[in-house]
C-alpha cells in the first residue's frame, strides 16, 4: 500500500493532547514545491461568495497587454484562463531578478535588455525608476514573450504566449486544492525576494541570501553564502532537525545553498524522503523537518518544463511535474495523518505546512509589498536592496487544530517559519530584520480540540506520472536549475578539497552530471547514499 498501511495506526491516549492549551505543535513539517504563483495553482480554489473572503482570479478580469510590436496575430490582450495542458508554461518562464522586475512592473531598462538572455542583461536589469513604486503585474505576457525568443529562437504564437497567463482548476491539482479546502490556505503568503529558488530558499533559513539575488553564477552560494541559519539555532537549543530528499535528486539543495554553514551536519542530519516516511510511521519524526522534492527527473518538484527547445527537438515529452508533486504531496500528508505514536509524533502534534520558493515567473495579481531589508550584509547585487518581498505563492497549514475552509487573509511570508520555530523553542532574537518582521503561525492554530483524522479529507493518490522512469534513464539535457545545483556541488567540492573544479556545469550532460553528483554523495552525504529507497 506504499509507504503506511493505515490499518497499522495505533490508537492515541488522550493524555498527549490537552484540549485549549499552546502550544499545539511540537513538530513542524515544511514540504516546499518549486516555481508557481498562488494564481497558477490556487486561483480558482473558492468562487465568489464560497467563503467570506479568498483573493482569487474567480470574479475577476485579470489580463496582460501583448507587446503591439510582436506582430503576433490575436488579441490585443491575454486573459487570465484555464490552463490546456498540465505541463504549461512550456517554455519556462523567466525567474531571475531582471525577469521578475519586468513582470511586477512592464519595465525593460535599458531597452537593449529585450530578447536578450538574462547573462547578458545590464543595469539597471529592468528595475523601475523608484524601486518602492507599486507593482501593476502587467508585464508578465511581454517578459515571457523575451524569455520565448531567447530560449525557442523565434517568436511566440499567440497560444504559446498565452501559457503564461493560465492557472489551473481544482480538478486539475485535488491534492493541492482538496488540502487547501480541508485546511488552511493563505492568500497572502509571499516569498521573500522577487527572483529565483537559490536567494529565496536560503531566506527561508537564514532569513538572508548574503546580498545575493540570482543563483549564478556557479559556486556562489555554496562559497560564500554565510548567513547564520536557523537551523544551527535549533542545534544550539538542542532541538533536532532533519533534512529529507528524493535520493534519486542525490544531493539537497538546501545543503549547498548554506554549504559554509551546514557541512557539519552533512554526515548526520540529511536523509532521504523514504526515512521520512518511516520517522512519521514509527513517531520519531525531529522537531523541524524540511522536504525537498526532487529536481531531477523524475521531477516531483512542480517546476514548469526546462530545456524545451532541445527537449522538443528531440521529440521527448514534458517532465509532468505537477504530477510528481500532487504525488508526493499524497503521500506526505498520509505520513502525517496516519502517524499515530502516543508518545512520539503523530497528527495531532505535528504542524505540516506546504509551500514553494518562488513564483517562477506565473502570473498573479497581487502586487507584493515592501519589506524590511535584512541588514546583515553589505553586500549587493543588480543594485537590488531588498526592500521589497517576492510574488504571492501557494500555502497551505495542515494541522488538527485547524478547520476545515480556513482562509488566512493576513499578510505571511517565508520567514514566518523562522519566527514561528524561534517563539516555539526560544530559539533567540531573530535572524535579520527580515524574520523580526514576519508573523509567527501559532496563532492560525484556534481549535479547542484537535480534529480526530478520520475527518480528515482523503485524497487521491495519482500515480506515477508517465514517461518518469523513462525519462530519468535518458541522457536528456539539463535545465537550468539542474545545472545550478550541480554547479554548486561542484564548486563545494573543489573548495573542500582544494583543488580545481571537476567538470564545467554549463557544459555537463545528464548521465556525467549524476556520476559526479553520486561521487559527492558518497564522500559527504552517507546517510542519503544508505538511506531507505523505498
Amino acid at each position: 500500500m506504499g509507504p503506511f498501511d493505515p490499518a497499522k495506526r495505533r490508537p492515541i491516549e488522550d493524555r498527549i493532547v490537552t484540549p485549549g492549551t499552546s502550544p499545539r505543535f511540537d513538530h513542524v513539517v515544511v514540504l516546499m514545491f518549486e516555481n508557481r504563483s498562488f494564481d497558477n495553482l490556487l486561483g480558482s480554489l473558492y468562487s465568489p461568495g464560497q467563503v467570506p473572503s479568498f483573493e482569487g482570479t474567480m470574479g475577476r478580469d485579470l489580463s496582460n497587454p501583448v507587446p503591439p510590436d510582436l506582430g503576433i496575430e490575436g488579441p490585443a490582450t491575454v486573459s487570465y484562463h484555464v490552463a490546456g495542458r498540465m505541463d504549461t508554461p512550456d517554455p519556462d518562464p523567466g525567474e531571475e531578478y531582471p525577469h521578475v522586475n519586468t513582470q511586477l512592473f512592464g519595465t525593460v531598462a535599458p531597452d537593449s535588455n529585450r530578447f536578450r538572455d538574462v547573462d547578458e542583461m545590464s543595469a539597471p536589469f529592468n528595475s523601475p525608476v523608484d524601486s518602492l513604486s507599486v507593482p501593476r503585474l502587467n508585464g508578465f505576457v511581454a517578459d515571457y514573450a523575451n524569455v520565448f525568443r531567447v530560449e525557442m529562437g523565434r517568436s511566440p504564437s499567440y497560444p504559446e504566449l498565452s501559457q503564461v497567463m493560465s492557472g489551473f482548476t481544482p480538478d486539475q491539482v485535488p491534492v493541492l486544492s482538496g488540502l487547501a479546502r480541508g485546511f488552511a490556505v493563505f492568500d497572502h503568503w509571499f516569498c521573500e525576494v522577487p527572483s529565483q529558488t537559490y536567494a529565496n530558499r536560503s531566506f527561508f533559513h537564514a532569513a538572508s541570501s548574503s546580498g545575493f539575488v540570482d543563483n549564478g553564477p556557479f559556486g556562489k552560494f555554496a562559497t560564500l553564502n554565510d548567513a547564520p541559519t536557523i537551523l544551527e539555532r535549533l542545534e544550539s537549543a538542542g532541538r533536532t532537525w532533519r533534512v529529507y530528499i528524493d535520493p534519486e535528486q542525490i544531493l539537497p539543495a538546501t545543503a549547498l545553498i548554506h554549504a559554509r554553514r551546514l557541512a557539519p551536519y552533512f554526515a548526520t542530519h540529511f536523509h532521504t524522503i523514504f526515512d521520512f516516511y518511516h520517522d512519521a510511521q514509527e513517531g520519531t519524526l525531529p522537531d523541524y523537518a524540511f522536504l525537498e522534492p526532487n529536481m531531477f527527473h523524475p521531477h516531483t518538484d512542480m517546476h514548469p518544463p526546462g530545456a524545451a527547445k532541445v527537449r522538443q527537438a528531440l521529440h521527448l515529452p514534458a517532465p509532468q511535474s505537477i504530477l510528481g508533486g500532487e504525488r508526493l504531496l499524497a503521500q506526505v500528508y498520509d505520513a502525517v495523518r496516519t502517524s499515530s505514536s502516543p508518545t512520539g509524533s503523530n497528527y495531532a502534534n505535528t504542524l505540516l505546512l506546504v509551500t514553494f520558493d518562488e513564483h517562477g515567473g506565473t502570473f498573479d495579481h497581487v502586487p507584493p509589498p515592501p519589506a524590511p531589508p535584512p541588514g546583515d550584509s553589505s553586500r549587493t547585487e543588480k543594485g537590488f536592496r531588498f526592500d521589497r518581498s517576492g510574488v504571492r505563492v501557494p500555502t497551505l497549514a495542515v494541522s488538527a487544530w485547524v478547520d476545515a475552509g480556513t482562509v488566512v487573509t493576513s499578510e505571511f511570508r517565508s520567514t514566518s517559519v523562522i519566527r514561528t520555530l524561534s517563539e516555539r523553542w526560544n530559539l533567540g532574537p531573530p535572524l535579520t530584520r527580515r524574520d523580526a518582521f514576519a508573523p509567527d503561525l501559532s496563532p492560525l492554530l484556534t481549535r479547542s480540540a484537535p480534529r480526530d483524522p478520520e475527518d480528515w479529507p482523503l485524497v487521491p493518490r495519482p500515480p506515477e506520472p508517465l514517461f518518469a522512469k523513462i525519462l530519468s534513464e535518458i541522457d536528456t539535457p539539463l535545465s537550468r536549475l539542474e545545472r545550478d545545483l550541480i554547479g554548486e556541488a561542484l564548486a563545494h567540492e573543489a573548495t573542500v578539497e582544494g583543488r580545481p573544479v571537476a567538470a564545467d556545469a554549463r557544459s555537463i550532460g545528464r548521465r556525467d552530471a549524476r556520476g559526479h553528483l553520486k561521487r559527492i554523495q558518497g564522500k559527504m552525504f552517507p546517510a542519503i547514499a544508505g538511506g531507505r529507497t523505498g
